[in-house]
């Protein structure tokens, strides 16, 4: 099941258990997974066009009223285009407003650099208030869910769109708040979120065979950081690799890094996109280009344990 499949259905439960919840798209109901709603609860679901300030302030009005707005457009569409209307229309009103953006990083594809968002978590992280989560995989996803809606205030959804390997089972326990440590070890830290969790644990098994235990912790929350996580696992291992789908300025590695440098300083080495534009290809090529494979992860924990 592709993730805008997980989230759809997700969110069709939760607004049959509560008539606040509504849904408002940028004219990509097809593309994100939320065009059954229409049908479903045609008083709750709307398409605005392709006007995602207004789609941004229609949602903050409907806030004010009580509604649960969740809007959602392509990433690039939901963040960097609507900040001001982010920054004022929804988090200094206080508005409970849901921004879902699909398609983060290299995950645009074939759309290049106008549809690749490299800085969405930079741009919103540094707006107060705002909650920004990445789930890794459908079992994440519908988990969470429940908890953004109960949850008072802006968060932001950073949706892989399509089908994502599975990281976690049904005996899975979620926590908006509390990052994942999914697999322990002693020599590294590998902090990494959305696609690029998979990848890191692939790396952390060829790590082992080659004699470096790799601690693996999916941030499925970038912001509030869990900060108390961050700080035990890098007190232990001494130094990491953070890996993220997204410009390595802003981001995972800059969240991580502010945690570290004020509690315990570590040799911390990013895996992630180096300051620039995005470009047309496919998601294996992409992350060819731009260094983000297993290989890439495997030589920058090398590198971060020969440096502590």
């Amino acid at each position: 099941m592709m993730m805008r499949e997980a989230f759809g259905s997700t969110i069709a439960e939760l607004m049959r258990k509560d008539e606040r919840i509504c849904v408002l798209d940028a004219d990509l109901a097809n593309c994100n997974g939320t065009t059954a709603l229409r049908n479903e609860f045609p008083e709750r679901a709307f398409d605005v066009g392709i006007a995602e300030q207004n789609m941004a302030s229609v949602a903050a009005g409907l806030s004010s009223y009580g509604f649960i707005p969740f809007i959602s457009s392509f990433t690039p569409f939901a963040t960097r285009r609507i900040c001001d209307q982010i920054a004022i229309s929804i988090a200094y009103a206080k508005q409970n407003v849901k921004i879902v953006g699909s398609d983060p990083g290299i995950s645009a594809q074939l759309n290049g650099g106008t549809h690749m968002s490299m800085e969405d978590i930079g741009v919103l992280r540094s707006i107060p208030t705002m909650v920004i989560f990445e789930p890794v995989d459908n079992e994440q996803m519908i988990q969470a869910l429940p908890q953004i809606v109960d949850y008072n205030g802006p968060v932001y959804i950073r949706m892989f769109r399509k089908e994502c390997p599975e990281v976690f089972g049904k005996d899975y326990k979620f926590d908006l708040f509390k990052a994942d440590k999914i697999k322990e070890g002693k020599d590294l830290t590998i902090f990494a979120s959305g696609i690029m969790v998979k990848t890191s644990l692939d790396a952390a098994e060829k790590l082992k065979a080659e004699g470096i235990d790799a601690e693996v912790i999916n941030v499925h929350t970038i912001k509030p950081i869990d900060a108390e996580t961050v700080i035990e696992s890098l007190k232990k291992t001494k130094c990491a690799v953070v890996a993220e789908n997204h410009n390595v300025i802003g981001g995972l590695f800059s969240a991580v890094s502010e945690v570290a440098v004020q509690n315990c300083p570590a040799t911390i080495i990013p895996v992630g996109v180096k300051d620039v534009f995005g470009e047309v290809g496919k998601l294996g090529e992409l992350a060819e280009k731009f260094e983000m494979t297993e290989k890439d992860v495997i030589e920058a924990a090398k590198k971060a344990v020969a440096a502590k």
